[in-house]
């Protein structure tokens, strides 16, 4: 299994558009250059989403094969993760159907929206990955997601030390604003079910960067970009994705 980066970029998201930031990439092309210049910053892995003709969220397995494609051949060895989100749009075979068939080897899935469907058909699913070396990395909601996960994921992968996790701080809203402080509760599950898995963090505007150094304190890893954030710790807006990784990797080499 492909072990999560330290720092993963996040550079669109589902949501926004260039209305929202200019630099904002779109395409394939967009998504690209974007990333190689977030590399030359320190990131080392991508977080994919695709958008359709009209700059929709799209989950289509060709698509995303058409992209890795692409990302091998101009980044070979780079780690790509695509996304399954849903976002009110796809029912859980389908995003089951993409996870398997676009050739991935690292997929993003919550398991809040996988178990719309029956718990087994979830619980084979997260089976099928591994048993093909598709790294799922579940995306945890708040520690009621934790607890279904546990209750869903055969023991064997829930306690294996590849077991990938990202911990959201915050909710996708407008003005929504992570606190670091939102970090303890997941801490707290994960001493008291005494897991250790590869995890990381996403968090929410001006809190992001400090949310993501409470992250590398505590021993996580980081999914950063504008997919979650526009702004810097000072609430000025950042010129690009790549100012948005500078600036956590210059305040992560001051902790050391």
């Amino acid at each position: 299994m492909t072990p999560l980066p330290k720092i993963m970029l996040a550079p669109n998201g589902a949501r926004l558009t260039k209305a929202d930031h200019p630099a904002l990439p779109m395409t394939p092309a967009e998504i690209l250059e974007t990333t190689q210049a977030c590399r030359a910053e320190g990131v080392d892995g991508l977080h994919l989403h695709l958008r359709d003709a009209d700059g929709k969220h799209l989950l289509d397995a060709d698509a995303y094969a058409d992209a890795l494609d692409l990302f091998r051949a101009e980044m070979p060895d780079f780690p790509v993760q695509i996304t399954t989100e849903a976002v009110g749009m796809y029912d859980p075979t389908h995003q089951r159907h993409v996870a398997l068939n676009s050739g991935a080897d690292m997929v993003s899935a919550s398991v809040r929206e996988l178990c719309r469907d029956d718990h087994d058909v979830t619980r084979a699913f997260y089976d099928d990955c591994h048993a093909r070396g598709i790294a799922v990395q579940h995306i945890l909601y708040d520690v009621e997601d934790a607890a279904l996960l546990t209750r869903v994921l055969d023991e064997e992968l829930l306690t294996a030390p590849e077991l990938q996790l990202i911990f959201v701080l915050g909710r996708y809203a407008v003005g929504q604003k992570s606190d670091p402080k939102e970090l303890d509760p997941f801490l707290s599950w994960l001493k008291a079910t005494g897991l250790s898995p590869d995890w990381a963090v996403c968090a929410f505007g001006p809190g992001e960067t400090p949310a993501l150094l409470r992250t590398v304190q505590a021993g996580g890893k980081c999914r950063i970009g504008f997919e979650n954030s526009r702004q810097h710790a000072d609430g000025t807006v950042a010129t690009d994705n790549a100012a948005r990784v500078a600036e956590l990797v210059k305040a992560c080499t001051e902790l050391a």
